[in-house]
């Protein structure tokens, strides 16, 4: 193995993940030298990455392409700001976030029904408040170009639910799908603090009791509550196999029910693989 020369042996780290390139470079000297190299991790990074970045809002620098790689693995805000594009440090998959301006909100231009304003908590310039509706429609789309070939995504909304200002969001389970073409992956979620999976201290997810339900035969997906004080409600998974252009349609929609309901705000829409 010492004998190879570093171009083939990071050819060979090349056919892992980023994290396996990282973890021989701390196992085994002969493979230091490729696991720094140019050549290896160009070929972690997605092939339209300076595309990419040229869409950025603010300069990329850097100094190699193991930095830059993980430079993308934080957030890199492109299109003006709306959305966010970032690399899963362990895999290189590429992962998008879609601001609450990017998506089809219904009603959210007016101002009787929707509220849009600045949190510190966002990372986004803007979020949007439900002040009162009894249609709740929220849609995303994104399309399969742009996203990692041969990858298992799944889509989250990035929500938070008003403590005080919150009122009918869980008097009826809202229906969340993802569709690719003819298929589609469905469920329903009751939009409350109650119905979530909180983080336990070893780091494993644990159910809080009350936190699942059965709706009509349905059992309810639960929404994961964030270090980051956020909640992400799971709308559906999907497989981008990478062969042909497919829009995919994310949503969450609770328009059967005729009570009032406010207090829901709208970050982003994560998708992400798995």
């Amino acid at each position: 193995m010492e004998g190879l020369p570093a171009d083939c042996i990071a050819d060979i780290l090349s056919q892992g993940s980023p994290r396996d390139a990282c973890r021989s470079a701390v196992v085994a000297s002969v493979f230091r030298a490729a696991a720094e190299s140019d050549v290896l991790w160009d070929r972690f990074l997605p092939p339209d990455h300076e595309e990419i970045i040229s869409e950025s809002v603010s300069p990329v620098k850097y100094k190699s392409k193991k930095e830059l790689f993980f430079k993308l693995s934080s957030p890199l805000f492109i299109d003006r700001g709306l959305k966010a594009f970032s690399i899963d440090k362990a895999t290189g998959k590429k992962c998008y976030k879609l601001s609450a301006r990017k998506l089809y909100i219904a009603w959210s231009a007016n101002p009787l029904f929707w509220c849009w304003k600045p949190v510190i908590e966002s990372r986004f310039a803007e979020v949007v408040e439900l002040r009162m509706t009894s249609w709740l429609e929220i849609e995303g789309k994104i399309n399969t170009r742009i996203l990692s070939p041969n990858t298992m995504y799944k889509a989250y909304l990035i929500v938070q639910v008003a403590h005080y200002r919150a009122y009918g969001l869980d008097v009826v389970p809202c229906n969340v799908s993802v569709e690719v073409g003819k298929l589609c992956s469905r469920g329903t979620v009751t939009l409350s603090h109650n119905a979530c999976v909180k983080r336990s201290v070893c780091g494993e997810n644990k159910v809080e009791e009350g936190s699942r339900s059965k709706f009509k035969g349905n059992v309810a997906r639960v929404g994961l509550e964030r270090k980051d004080g956020w909640l992400e409600i799971e709308l559906g998974e999907f497989y981008n196999q990478g062969m042909c252009e497919e829009e995919v349609k994310m949503s969450l929609r609770e328009i059967n029910g005729v009570h009032l309901k406010g207090g829901l705000v709208v970050e982003s829409l994560e998708i992400r693989p798995i």
